[in-house]
């Protein structure tokens, strides 16, 4: 595989949500969508001295657990450690591959731990010995910014919450509805632990819930540079 098709499959990745990915306990009845945590980690990598960053992917470490007081959300790893599988190009006289891998696996797992993911396992791949490093690709387009209306009650009490951005409709209506259920789906800003906002959301969802329901929350994305709570993203 050639430096230029790692890169073309990497924005790929970095364009498709993904699986949601179980945030924090089994209690907690939140998760974040995998092209969320790639595009951190992305960011996070980037920065690591003869390193090109390319495929990254989660899964369970193992085999899939209880899956606690919650429905999962369709397409959604149950609560339990997780297992990253990164790929990266080194460049060629720099450092030692180790002594790089080892960076990078230390930031991955870092970054997770900020995240509020439970990864347990960072396996890692060299796809390539580059001469030199290559020229910064173009970073991928941003995904369509624009609110989805919604009169919800439900979707304006996460509104309120500090670090809630917007509602989403990345995979379907902002708030799903099924019998006994209730999904909310949002962004949220990188100014605060995305955890902590997404367990801020459930409670203010489950708030403003039939009374019984089982409320979870699905983060699809993590803004930078914004600050929630205060009008950002409303309907």
């Amino acid at each position: 595989m050639t430096t230029s098709d790692g890169w073309t499959r990497a924005v790929r990745d970095s364009l498709a949500p993904g699986r949601l990915l179980p945030l924090g306990t089994a209690a907690d009845g939140v998760w974040l969508a995998e092209r969320a945590a790639r595009q951190a980690w992305g960011r996070t990598v980037a920065g690591v001295r003869d390193a090109v960053p390319g495929r990254l992917r989660i899964g369970a470490a193992g085999p899939a657990g209880e899956a606690g007081p919650f429905p999962v959300p369709p397409g959604g790893l149950p609560p339990g450690p997780l297992r990253i599988e990164a790929e990266f190009a080194a460049v060629a006289g720099g450092r030692s591959l180790p002594e790089t891998a080892e960076e990078v696996r230390a930031l991955l797992l870092a970054a997770a731990r900020e995240l509020g993911l439970a990864v347990a396992e960072a396996d890692l791949r060299v796809t390539d010995l580059l001469a030199e490093a290559p020229a910064p690709e173009p970073a991928p387009p941003p995904p369509d910014r624009t609110p989805p209306a919604t009169d919800d009650p439900v979707a304006r009490a996460v509104l309120r919450v500090s670090g809630v951005a917007a509602v989403t409709d990345a995979l379907g209506p902002p708030v799903h509805r099924t019998p006994g259920a209730v999904r909310v789906e949002c962004a949220v800003t990188a100014d605060r632990p995305v955890v902590e906002t997404a367990r801020a959301a459930r409670a203010a969802a489950a708030a403003a819930a039939p009374e019984g329901a089982a409320v979870t929350v699905v983060v699809t994305e993590v803004r930078r540079g914004l600050s929630g709570g205060s009008g950002s993203g409303r309907p």
